[in-house]
């Protein structure tokens, strides 16, 4: 299971978010998750444990701790959504293949 972890600071650390989760058991991993824009943060993150009862312990003891000033809040990832093999994406010019030629 992976956990959620949004609303952080964005001058947060993998090792002090790792510290937070620490004490409900060994932090498998980190991942932060960035904008394209340099050192920028989107303010969450993914942790994962390897036992589903201290992730369910962490999850209800982080959930709304406040870190540097937010509210953190906690709890277990949804999957992505698969995509379709067909899915035209979000380009600007539309499908080409069906342009008329008048």
């Amino acid at each position: 299971m992976k956990i959620y972890v949004g609303n952080l600071s964005r001058d947060i650390s993998e090792d002090e978010l790792k510290k937070e989760f620490a004490a409900f058991g060994a932090v498998d991993s980190v991942t932060l998750i960035k904008t394209n824009l340099p050192e920028q943060r989107r303010g969450s993150d993914l942790w994962r444990c390897r036992y589903a009862r201290k992730q369910k312990a962490a999850i209800a003891g982080l959930n709304d701790k406040e870190v540097k000033e937010r509210k953190m809040v906690v709890n277990e990832a949804r999957p992505t959504a698969d995509r379709k093999s067909n899915d035209r994406g979000r380009g600007g010019f539309g499908d080409r293949g069906n342009r008329s030629k008048y």
